[in-house]
């Protein structure tokens, strides 16, 4: 594997030293196979970087035998002895990484790059100066060599200032840095720390660790992007390919549902990731039944602490969500939507509930939730719709419209800002621009609607009507119920169908499906056949089909900030409360830390 882009080219001076794999017996006072300097006397001890005397093998010509039957080492056998090299070195194990590219006769360096590293780490910028004459002709684009001069003079000067060598440190801008011509932008701003009164303020202004190992490592690590990995490899790479390997691992899990520190300390290297269905919210864990009809919506708030279900029994009803228990107890019963609630939606700081009433609804009523007090019912006309909602970012204002024609802008008390004069509207969404509106209309499209400039575009063309849909946090992905179709995932930016998603039993009924779970992986969706369905967002066939509602599941909610909590409502009347299997076996119990068996 390589490391940026740079070829694995190597000659004899770069790769493993195929005499000493042939049981050939090395020079004396020729370059150690880490690229450091040892001696070797005929059968005395042999010396490693570390001082340390290291035994030789005693001299048996049978075992000469067994190493020139030794076959020639691979390429990619060479690079793993060098990353195990570097590795075993980074812990300090440095007579191990001795024995091991002695026996190998692999080198974990080109000597000339361990001579650098040695001379930048120990604060010697004229020797490693020198040393990059001896680098340019190793590397593939000898330019960047302009580049790491740079960079050690920056180091250079910066450590020169810190320790009060103002003139010193002048002498470097003015002769070594300037000639360079190279980022004057920069040259500029080192000029300004020359005006910081003492060590604490230049570093703070530098933004630097100060001198020392710290910044001298840092600058090592960015050096070492000018040279190709046969000459040093990149910082920490083993670690580098682990993390990557794990991470695919978990990006390739149907089930994988939790955000897990990014380092190897919170995984087993000696199993394969997988996640069971047992963690997943596929299991009734409540089934709330204070609705009295059918209940036609559901909504977690935005912090994850409140849900919000609304009924053809003219209430909405808000549950409050232990966080750690994650059991819903009822918080407050909002009544008098005379027409039922099919459409709820939270402001941005989750202090206030706006819900619409299905076709024949002209009425919108604004709930403060802590207080349960109504601020605002609104109706333009006895002849308006409004059956959808959507709150601008700022919270000030929101935006509603249904489909005999009204498509609104209005402030918190109801009053008008703006309107949209013939859009047939069926579902809204603001972007977070704070100008876009979305809204699927009576077309089978989407479009863009701009209230600041009064202008508006295509953005999604469907060939049914879309029902209901909903948008990614990130605003890049719409999530379409489309009649007779089912769910479909829209890319907003390139304006394209990403996915079509199958299972789901979809006519020409209400149904809101969402995105959710860790990093929005999921798609949940109700169905006309008493089903919720999953998927995961990359894959069209479901991972997971969950029963228990008896009648259309006509809406799903998951949890913004509890990744295993899923709500669905139903025309049973009930709103189920999904979430992982109530026990655990031991292997599940480790599986939610990070591997266990599947289980479909």
């Amino acid at each position: 594997m390589q490391a940026n882009g740079a070829g694995q080219d190597r000659d004899s001076e770069l790769s493993c030293r195929n005499g000493a794999q042939n049981g050939e017996s090395s020079s004396t006072g020729e370059a150690h196979s880490n690229g450091l300097v040892s001696v070797t006397n005929n059968g005395n001890t042999v010396s490693n970087n570390n001082g340390v005397s290291a035994q030789p093998a005693p001299n048996n010509s049978s075992g000469s035998s067994d190493v020139k039957k030794k076959k020639r080492l691979s390429q990619s056998e060479e690079d793993v002895i060098r990353l195990i090299g570097q590795h075993l070195h980074d812990l300090g194990l440095n007579q191990t990484v001795d024995l091991l590219m002695q026996e190998s006769g692999c080198r974990l360096e080109h000597p000339s790059a361990t001579k650098f590293r040695n001379h930048v780490m120990e604060g010697e910028w004229d020797k490693a100066e020198s040393d990059l004459n001896e680098l340019k002709a190793l590397m593939h684009s000898p330019s960047a060599i302009v580049r790491m001069k740079f960079l050690l003079l920056q180091q250079k000067y910066l450590e020169y200032l810190e320790d009060g060598k103002v003139l010193e440190a002048l002498q470097v801008l003015r002769a070594e840095l300037t000639p360079l011509k190279y980022n004057t932008e920069r040259i500029h701003i080192l000029s300004g720390y020359l005006m910081c009164s003492h060590a604490e303020d230049l570093r703070a202004k530098a933004e630097w660790e100060g001198k020392g190992t710290a910044s001298r490592t840092k600058l090592l690590d960015k050096l070492q992007t000018y040279l190709p990995p046969s000459v040093m490899l990149p910082p920490r790479r083993l670690q580098t390919l682990l993390k990557q390997a794990v991470e695919l691992q978990r990006e390739r899990c149907l089930y994988h549902n939790t955000k897990l520190d990014s380092g190897l300390d919170s995984v087993s290297l000696l199993l394969d990731h997988a996640c069971s269905r047992k963690q997943f919210p596929c299991y009734t864990q409540q089934i709330l039944t204070e609705h009295c009809n059918e209940v036609w919506f559901c909504k977690f708030s935005n912090n994850g602490t409140k849900l919000a279900t609304g009924s053809k029994d003219t209430t909405v009803i808000v549950w409050h969500v232990d966080v750690e228990t994650q059991q819903l107890k009822l918080m407050k019963t909002l009544e008098g939507h005379a027409y039922g609630v099919s459409y709820l939606a939270w402001s941005p700081d989750d202090a206030y509930l706006i819900a619409c009433g299905p076709d024949d609804c002209s009425e919108l009523w604004l709930w403060n939730v802590q207080t349960g007090e109504l601020r605002t019912k609104m109706s333009q006309s006895h002849e308006d719709s409004l059956t959808s909602v959507a709150w601008n970012p700022d919270g000030k204002r929101f935006v509603t419209g249904g489909q005999r024609g009204q498509f609104y802008q209005c402030d918190l008390d109801g009053n008008l800002l703006d309107s949209w004069e013939g859009v047939r509207v069926q579902c809204l969404w603001c972007l977070s621009d704070g100008r876009t509106v979305l809204a699927s209309d009576t077309h089978q499209r989407i479009r863009g609607y701009n209230f600041e400039d009064l202008t508006d575009r295509n953005i999604v063309q469907e060939d049914h009507p879309i029902m209901s849909f909903t948008v990614s946090k990130n605003g890049r992905l719409a999530l379409l119920n489309v009649a007779t179709q089912g769910v479909h995932l829209w890319d907003l930016q390139d304006r394209v169908l990403v996915r079509k998603y199958q299972g789901v039993t979809q006519g020409f009924y209400t149904i809101h499906s969402c995105l959710g779970g860790h990093n929005e992986d999921f798609i949940a969706s109700g169905s006309e056949d008493h089903k919720v369905y999953i998927w995961h967002r990359r894959s069209e066939l479901p991972i997971a089909e969950l029963t228990g509602h008896t009648r259309t599941v006509n809406c799903v909610s998951w949890n913004p900030v509890l990744p295993g909590l899923l709500a669905s409502a139903s025309d049973d009347g009930t709103v189920r409360i999904w979430g992982p299997a109530p026990f655990l076996d031991v292997q599940d119990a480790e599986g939610l830390n990070e591997c266990c068996s599947m289980d479909s």
